[in-house]
């Protein structure tokens, strides 16, 4: 058991800023075609301490042992004192509870996060249990947490669609059982921003206990309202926010928390009033490192395969472009014409010309600690060599660049099918035509070739005739990480298996071997899946009987 004590804010029932927490490693792995290893989960964790989230959702260690393995090293290397605080979502059962609360054990500050569903459209068809079988669970399994941890967090699932009457009852139970924050979801992203509004202030009108608990929201963008809906939750009480970068998640995914942020950032006169400030106060709301969002971000998509749109807010390719003339021209003389925000804020800079062919790997170790890189010796061994290849192939190597080395480094897939060689002939009269060698996982050296419509066609049957995996390719996408003819490009693919879908990311200055790399890499997630067996979802998987 452990009683730690946690984080400054869990004695504050009303902070004067916004708890920002994350839920990329549990909501966000959701996404179709996004699941992550432990390695992957631990690198993206240890950028979203950097990035100075409060909460890190880690994952759901009831669902299987990879879950339970990675919410464990989490809590371990990055719920340290001076860290965030490490939360593992359980369902309303003691099974799931007892397992949220071993795997968070070596954190300093472990939260377990528990839900139970209270609209009645849940409590019919998914629960089959009734309102009061729900008011006797939930304050039940909220002492039972409370017996590990000190830090407990309430969610009534479906909270937007649930009984205004019987949703303050099961509140005002569960805080009275030891809950420390209560978040209220928005699961199916149906609310409207007034509505969801109302929904907080009726809940702290009308909750008779609520000043002892923390205010959360959790929401869902199904009708591409997550942020608008947090900030209207803001301005009436919620003090926490849950989200994920670039607002991944189940269907159209969570609020973002970059947008979220960045509102709050911006328009800090607008919302210091509803925070008990001066309107004129430049204190900042959350806790955040704005200058690690763009990384953050490119980190996250990386290694989820989950692209971010042109047009994305704030982390978008196109978010500070200006193609109109009118613009252009406004922006050079002064950027306030057309600019909110500085791209600086997010830590976008120009692209610098650092390293080259002839730059040695102390120089090399010392510019990505600038960046923000820590490589263990291993990774950068890896990563240097990358290096220097790519070094032979570009006079002018950019921060970008060195970006992209790096997050195919931390691309942690178990290397079970190695790409050992991989060579193309194609043309305007000719048949494309591949041939591929491929280390299996029993080491043995494989050669096959194909026939395709293309050059990455050709590739792509030439590795299924040796890994002999069925599959479906359902996208492919390239994207320059630079400008100029020598590129890096970097390749995303999602393939889908028996109903599930798996990402590949590979970069490479030939794109043809970069999508080779993708390829392999997708493949290896889908074969490692089915080496570990099924996964449980959280909400869709019928949860055993309390007991």
């Amino acid at each position: 058991m452990n009683t730690s004590v946690q984080g400054d804010f869990h004695s504050e029932t009303h902070p004067e800023r916004i708890i920002i927490f994350d839920t990329t490693l549990r909501d966000g792995e959701q996404s179709p075609g996004a699941t992550l290893n432990v390695e992957e989960k631990l690198t993206i964790a240890r950028q979203l301490a950097r990035l100075g989230v409060d909460v890190i959702e880690a994952g759901f260690p009831f669902a299987s042992p990879g879950d339970f393995e990675a919410v464990n090293k989490i809590a371990q290397q990055v719920g340290t004192e001076d860290g965030p605080t490490i939360c593992g979502l359980a369902r309303a059962t003691r099974q799931d509870i007892e397992a949220a609360a071993k795997a968070l054990a070596p954190a300093a500050k472990p939260r377990i996060h528990t839900f139970i569903a209270t609209s009645d459209i849940h409590l019919e068809y998914k629960l089959k249990k009734t309102r009061q079988d729900v008011l006797e669970i939930a304050p039940e399994m909220v002492a039972y947490a409370k017996s590990f941890v000190t830090d407990v967090e309430f969610s009534p699932e479906d909270a937007g669609r649930s009984d205004s009457e019987f949703l303050y009852e099961v509140l005002e139970r569960a805080i009275d059982a030891g809950a420390t924050t209560i978040n209220i979801p928005d699961t199916v992203g149906y609310t409207t921003p007034a509505e969801f509004g109302a929904i907080i202030k009726g809940i702290k009108e009308n909750v008779r206990n609520i000043d002892r608990a923390i205010i959360s929201v959790h929401g869902h963008n199904d009708l591409g309202l997550a942020v608008a809906n947090f900030l209207e939750a803001v301005k009436n009480g919620a003090r926490q926010l849950e989200c994920t970068i670039n607002g991944i998640g189940e269907r159209a995914g969570n609020a973002a928390l970059e947008e979220l942020v960045m509102a709050l950032h911006t328009r800090r006169q607008y919302f210091n009033p509803f925070l008990g400030r001066s309107p004129e106060s430049e204190d900042p709301l959350t806790r955040i490192d704005t200058r690690q969002i763009y990384k953050t971000s490119r980190l996250v998509s990386n290694l989820t395969g989950m692209l971010v749109q042109p047009n994305k807010a704030i982390v978008g390719a196109n978010a500070f472009a200006h193609e109109s003339g009118i613009h252009q021209d406004g922006v050079l003389k002064h950027k306030l014409t057309y600019e909110i925000m500085d791209a600086q804020s997010i830590g976008l800079t120009d692209n610098q010309i650092v390293l080259g062919k002839h730059s040695g790997r102390n120089a090399f170790r010392t510019r990505l600690k600038e960046l923000g890189h820590e490589l263990a010796d291993q990774e950068l061994n890896r990563a240097f060599l990358r290096f220097k290849e790519l070094a032979d192939k570009k006079k002018e190597i950019t921060d970008w660049d060195l970006e992209a080395i790096v997050n195919d480094e931390a691309q942690q897939v178990p290397e079970l099918f190695k790409l050992e060689h991989v060579q193309v002939s194609c043309g305007d009269h000719s048949r494309p035509t591949a041939t591929v060698t491929i280390r299996t996982p029993d080491g043995k050296d494989l050669t096959d070739a194909a026939i395709g419509t293309g050059p990455v066609d050709s590739v792509y049957k030439a590795i299924n005739r040796v890994v002999e995996i069925p599959n479906q390719l359902i996208e492919f996408s390239v994207q320059s990480v630079t400008a100029g003819i020598d590129a890096i490009g970097e390749v995303t693919i999602r393939l889908k298996h028996d109903d599930r879908i798996f990402s590949g990311h590979g970069a490479n200055t030939d794109i043809i071997v970069a999508s080779a790399q993708a390829y392999i890499n997708a493949l290896n997630r889908l074969y490692a899946s089915l080496q570990q067996g099924k996964v449980l979802h959280p909400q869709h998987d019928e949860a055993q009987p309390v007991g």
